[in-house]
């Protein structure tokens, strides 16, 4: 039997009269227990939980532990897909099942298109935003009788992306007048072309959209509404960018030491090897890092974004206990064990969704172009059951795009090839 905090047990009063609902609780209110409850309030004989990869063993293994009297299918695994399609018409009277499923397998499964009176729960639902995609569109294919949506930051601020999550609560809206009416369009004229692209300048009726999504069912809780958690720091450091990465900078082209050519012919490019160079390329960056791991024997985790900077992190991590998520392995025995472990995290496997508040330190190697990301790294440690101030060590090159992109997260923004070609046109850098 779960025991419900006080907020959780409010979030579910609130909804208790829907059939369709969002549960839009910061990361660390628990909203895995929220949503489970509902389903299980709901009473659909057939359930279905889409997550993220990373996140699908938690899942199974959550029912398994609370609800014990379901059967329990993890769909990943094609025996237990197949076993599921065989027995979900064959359900006896008092018998209900719940199956877990990723988001990038779910479009690639069509049988789930037949399922009808079913209770359908997506986790981190923010991941529907894009309504061109192949598991946005399966989704919005699919005829669920119920709708359950979990996520701790629904828009990431950019409520242009929240279309769909309202179309499936049963907002009868459509795109173009949702579009027309809460969001302010620019275009923007391409060279060389008689095209321009549509570009978000700004909000507007942002009061009457947030009353229509409680009307449709939507339920917003911040942490520090429910609980007193410790303070949080911010601690900058400041190393000086290297001159490979002027040079790059400047004519958009650099041949490494190695005989490498980094090339910077598009905007895209040219950030991603910026990026690059104020990262695993910079000597200065990765001894700033090793300074601040040999200075405690505290918990540390160290966020990244590229694999070849994970296997530098590993070798200057000495011989402390290390745990690493990433998009092929996900062990934090070091981390759950060991007092003084270091967990090395890319961002796109391990910002989501972790209990990790054990530690109270984390060293951002590199940081994420997506505020999104960003905002739920911090807050893997600062969440319910952390008693200690957190802090948060932030190594930047000197004048670099690090220092663009850092500004623009705090902003909540994501940094992209326009920012990027705004503070650094050709030869500006």
């Amino acid at each position: 039997m779960i025991q419900l905090y006080e907020h959780q047990k409010r979030a579910l009063e609130q909804t208790s009269d829907r059939n369709r609902c969002a549960y839009y609780l910061d990361m660390g209110l628990g909203k895995t227990f929220v949503g489970s409850e509902k389903m299980i309030r709901l009473g659909a004989k057939i359930n279905l939980v889409v997550c993220q990869k990373s996140k699908v063993k938690d899942w199974v293994d959550h029912f398994d532990t609370y609800y014990e009297d379901y059967l329990n299918y993890d769909l990943t695994k094609s025996k237990h897909f197949q076993t599921f399609l065989e027995e979900i018409n064959e359900l006896e009277p008092l018998e209900k099942a719940v199956a877990v499923i990723n988001y990038d397998l779910l479009w690639r499964r069509p049988e789930l298109l037949k399922l009808k009176d079913f209770t359908l729960m997506l986790d981190e639902s923010s991941l529907i935003q894009n309504y061109s995609a192949k598991r946005t569109k399966f989704v919005l294919k699919m005829q669920p009788a119920n709708v359950i949506l979990l996520s701790g930051t629904p828009t990431g601020g950019r409520y242009e992306r929240l279309w769909t999550q309202m179309h499936l609560l049963g907002w009868p809206i459509s795109r173009k007048l949702y579009e027309q009416t809460y969001v302010i369009w620019d275009y923007l004229d391409m060279p060389f072309s008689s095209y321009s692209i549509p570009v978000v300048r700004g909000y507007k009726n942002v009061a009457r959209l947030k009353r229509k999504m409680r009307e449709y069912g939507c339920v917003f809780m911040k942490t520090d509404e429910c609980f007193d958690l410790p303070d949080q720091q911010d601690v900058m450091i400041r190393v000086d960018a290297s001159s490979d990465y002027r040079k790059f900078m400047k004519n958009r082209y650099l041949q490494m030491s190695d005989g490498t050519e980094l090339v910077g012919d598009t905007s895209l490019t040219a950030r991603l090897y910026a990026r690059q160079l104020c990262g695993q390329y910079s000597k200065s960056k990765l001894s700033a890092v090793q300074d601040l791991i040999e200075s405690t024997d505290d918990r540390l985790i160290i966020f990244y974004n590229f694999t070849a900077e994970m296997e530098m992190l590993r070798k200057i991590c000495g011989d402390r206990p290390v745990s690493v998520i990433n998009g092929s392995t996900k062990d934090l025995t070091a981390y759950r064990e060991h007092s003084d472990s270091i967990t090395l995290i890319q961002y796109q496997a391990g910002a989501h969704g972790l209990n990790l508040q054990k530690c109270r330190r984390i060293i951002y190697y590199t940081l994420p172009e997506s505020s999104e990301l960003f905002e739920q790294s911090r807050k893997r440690i600062h969440r319910i059951g952390q008693e200690q101030k957190c802090f948060y060590y932030i190594p930047v090159c000197r004048g670099s795009v690090e220092e663009k992109i850092l500004q623009a997260l705090r902003m909540r923004r994501d940094y992209n090839d326009k920012l990027f070609e705004k503070d650094f046109g050709h030869g500006k850098g």
